[in-house]
């Protein structure tokens, strides 16, 4: 039996070999695929630290104005604790268990944030504040950004698994450069991630 696996791995590695000295190895295509990834998600979560490092002024200017929304205070600020402790690194990517969590507690600071700008909207003096309205600016950037990085990990993850998963280039990724497929956010996931922000006034203007 041990001859038998032996042999087995000899012929993979033969083909590896093969593969390599072709065209259709891609193992330039990989490498470029795998430095693609990485930078596609270090805007991720750079968008991400974005969002969190905006959250403390947000919240000292609501409670300035509605102090009494304490529950919905104490939910973000407690969202973003968990959020920022937990960091996801390129490196990582493929660990779908870390992924997850990672994405789930953006996706709860995503709410709670979330949860809080539709309290803003119920006190007119806070919303005619300018740090406010800067704030929300800002915030609605920053969301609109995350959007934008999270489609490109998306699509960029979508080539790099393709490159890593079909032959002939899943010989040179397994056996040359020992590359898995990495986690990626859905569909779905992507369409319900950023809160509203939408500016009060522009509501009442439609």
């Amino acid at each position: 039996m041990d001859k038998l696996k032996l042999r087995f791995i000899s012929v993979l590695v033969a083909l590896a070999v093969i593969s390599l000295a072709g065209s259709g190895c891609g193992y330039n295509q990989l490498q470029g695929l795998d430095e693609d990834v990485k930078a596609a998600w270090s805007e991720v979560d750079n968008q991400y630290l974005r969002r969190s490092e905006l959250i403390p002024n947000l919240v000292e200017v609501v409670k300035g104005a509605a102090s009494q929304e304490k529950e919905t205070l104490e939910a973000v600020i407690q969202a973003r604790a968990s959020a920022t402790q937990i960091t996801l690194k390129a490196e990582d990517l493929g660990n779908a268990e870390a992924f997850k969590k990672y994405q789930a507690a953006q996706g709860e600071l995503s709410q709670a944030l979330g949860r809080l700008m539709m309290v803003a909207e119920k006190y007119p003096d806070l919303k005619s504040q300018e740090g406010y309205r800067d704030l929300q600016a800002q915030l609605e950037g920053t969301e609109n950004r995350i959007a934008v990085a999270r489609k490109r990990y998306i699509d960029v993850v979508a080539e790099y698994n393709k490159a890593v998963r079909f032959f002939p280039t899943n010989l040179t990724a397994k056996f040359l450069l020992d590359m898995s497929t990495r986690e990626t956010f859905s569909v779905t996931d992507q369409q319900r991630a950023a809160p509203k922000v939408s500016f009060g006034s522009e509501k009442s203007s439609q």
